[in-house]
């Protein structure tokens, strides 16, 4: 699809009322500041506060301002993907709403690509504003990502970067339903750059990823590229199985030269508890893949939108 502007700037936006009025006016001053067409996407992923009223109203007094209103909460990796499939730009902005991700870095990795990148991705110095065990368990995700992955993913990094159309348009020609997008977009190759930065505080309200999202977000982003936890069964099974069998040597061993063999209920349910929480995390893992497949053989839309302001008359 040949591009229609300069830049898109994709946002997913959930429950950000109270932040949206700054967000518009640094992203508008970036955006404005290239001297190139534009168009500033916001996406409402079925907010429960006034977050769709407010970029209702942001289209009607600026023609630059599309809006589109999901038709529930999909998700932020899926309304992400809904915005990237409607966006026009021959170079692509992905940010967040919460300015944790500074839009004045857009000059920066527009200047990358000049050099001739085709993504340009933040990676954070410093994350200003969140907790020790976040920042830990983040450091640890990364890593463990990098581990178990097929595929070499950039430590300390989000959804925040520049991409140019030919990568974009690869990254839509995937079609599963399980997105961890920054992993995808690694996947595709190209020349893609750092741009390290320090990460601000939440401008206003709360986060949207909290514990159970963010183990959700990594079980996605594990088991969309790796099938090592499969191996990793099928190698504690066989761990499991040897010191069985080392276990049932020394019992025997001990009973032949007549030693004293406790046979009551402690290590007779020791053994119970043990392999049974082995076999469930086992069959949790396999349980993964499966309801990834059984979800991809539906072969539903990644998601549904209701509604599209001020596309037609963006400049």
């Amino acid at each position: 699809m040949p591009a229609a502007f300069f830049l898109s700037a994709v946002v997913p936006c959930y429950n950000e009322a109270s932040g949206l009025p700054e967000l518009y006016r640094r992203l508008k001053a970036a955006c404005a500041g290239v001297g190139q067409p534009y168009e500033i996407i916001l996406i409402n992923d079925g907010s429960k506060d006034a977050t769709w009223a407010k970029i209702q109203e942001l289209s009607a007094n600026d023609d630059t301002v599309v809006g589109i209103n999901l038709s529930r909460n999909h998700g932020h990796q899926l309304a992400l993907s809904a915005g990237l499939s409607l966006c026009r730009g021959e170079f692509i902005l992905i940010i967040d709403a919460d300015l944790q991700d500074p839009p004045e870095l857009l000059g920066d990795m527009l200047k990358k690509m000049e050099e001739g990148a085709d993504v340009v991705y933040g990676q954070r110095i410093s994350r200003k504003g969140e907790t020790w065990f976040k920042k830990a368990t983040a450091a640890a995700f990364y890593r463990l990502l990098n581990y178990l992955s097929d595929i070499d993913i950039p430590r300390d990094t989000g959804d925040f970067r520049l991409m140019r159309r030919n990568a974009l348009e690869a990254l839509l020609s995937m079609p599963e339903q399980s997105r961890f997008i920054r992993g995808m977009v690694t996947w595709l190759g190209f020349r893609q750059v750092p741009l390290p930065y320090h990460r601000d505080e939440r401008f206003a309200g709360e986060t949207h990823y909290p514990f159970r999202k963010m183990l959700k977000l990594a079980i996605d982003a594990v088991t969309s590229f790796s099938i090592r936890p499969l191996r990793m069964a099928t190698y504690f099974g066989l761990i499991m199985g040897t010191l069985t069998v080392l276990y049932a040597v020394y019992l025997f061993i001990s009973w032949a030269l007549g030693g004293y063999v406790v046979a009551g209920w402690l290590s007779l349910m020791l053994v119970v508890l043990f392999v049974g929480s082995a076999q469930f995390v086992l069959m949790g893992v396999l349980g993964e893949y499966l309801g990834r497949i059984y979800i991809e053989s539906k072969r539903r839309p990644l998601f549904l939108i209701q509604e599209v302001i001020g596309r037609s008359t963006a400049k």
